[in-house]
């Protein structure tokens, strides 16, 4: 039996519908039912039966920080997806990150040891690649995480999530990790790329001059699964289907819903007044934070992340970004 953990999440569900199309017998972890319409609304946008397949799932409530609920759910594993994770940049959010995405994915690969599980695919972030020493030159795999740069602390949480699972192989447990870029894909509009979309169709005053990586969810999917099934393990993989500036993909967004992109560039000293009036904004009202200092610096960095070590590894072809947007954003307006 294959584990899913982070099942009502878009990545998730996603690669709940692929496993259950595959014929595969899974047990998948939820914190809150309410999630379970997200699941079935991301199913239906495939298939007319998303009823009957999501009641094929094996749903145990579980946390995991809760050693109880976890040792149910691990009962006869085989294989692990682990794909939960707590997702802000907001600075004064750092425990409730380090709880969630260390000391988590650290007990979810003591029960991967402790059960004999075959094999772990971790779920990661670029955020956890480390930074070039040059802008320019492309990030891989095998670039060095740097301690001095000012990373945010998602991405701190990722990579000390990433060490758990090193240190797991390190104990016998075969391991494979991905890095997705931005994962463009339908059925959750109020975070993460769907959230951008929402701001895009509701008119947008500025862009910024940054670029990153973007990958379609049902690439990240594939990716994991041929992964899981592969001799190969141990290793990471960067996913990306292609390096973006932030200006283009809020055109082609607007594009593709038919609304007015933003005409004005967001300077540095905009955005550096930007952050510093949020942090104000959150000490004076304890509303949560929407802007923080490292994510308005990366809003005007340039990176660029290689793909070839997945590519070559699967001999795999992306979708591009332009049809992932365009079949997103058609989900999206219906």
């Amino acid at each position: 039996m294959i584990l899913v953990t982070g099942g009502t999440g878009m990545v998730g569900a996603h690669l709940l519908f692929h496993l259950l199309n595959d014929q595969q017998s899974v047990r998948a972890i939820y914190r809150n039912k309410k999630k379970f319409e997200t699941v079935k609304r991301i199913f239906g946008y495939y298939t007319d039966t998303s009823e009957q397949l999501f009641n094929q799932i094996e749903w145990v409530a579980a946390d995991l920080n809760d050693i109880p609920s976890l040792t149910e759910a691990f009962i006869d594993i085989e294989y692990v997806y682990h794909c939960a994770a707590f997702v802000s940049f907001e600075p004064n959010k750092f425990e409730l990150l380090r709880k969630t995405n260390i000391e988590g994915t650290a007990n979810i690969v003591n029960f991967c040891i402790a059960q004999h599980v075959k094999k772990l695919c971790y779920v990661s972030s670029i955020a956890a690649i480390g930074t070039p020493a040059i802008e320019t030159n492309l990030i891989t795999e095998d670039t060095e995480w740097n301690t001095e740069f000012d990373n945010s602390v998602y991405a701190i949480t990722k990579y000390g999530a990433e060490l758990e699972v090193w240190r797991g192989t390190q104990e016998g447990l075969d391991a494979v990790i991905v890095n997705p870029g931005i994962i463009i894909g339908p059925g959750i509009w109020n975070y993460g790329s769907g959230s951008l979309i929402t701001m895009v169709s509701k008119g947008m005053s500025y862009y910024t001059t940054g670029s990153t990586g973007y990958v379609d969810v049902e690439d990240v999917v594939n990716c994991m699964v041929q992964l899981l099934k592969s001799d190969i393990k141990n290793e990471r993989f960067i996913l990306i289907s292609e390096n973006l500036t932030f200006k283009d993909f809020i055109y082609n967004t607007a594009e593709h819903l038919g609304v007015k992109a933003p005409k004005k560039k967001a300077s540095a000293l905009l955005l550096a007044i930007g952050w510093r009036l949020d942090w104000l904004k959150h000490k004076l009202t304890g509303k949560r934070r929407l802007l923080s200092k490292q994510t308005a610096q990366s809003a005007l960095s340039t990176s660029q992340f290689s793909n070839a070590k997945i590519r070559t590894a699967l001999d795999y072809k992306f979708k591009t970004i332009d049809r992932s947007l365009r079949d997103t954003t058609t989900y999206f307006k219906n």
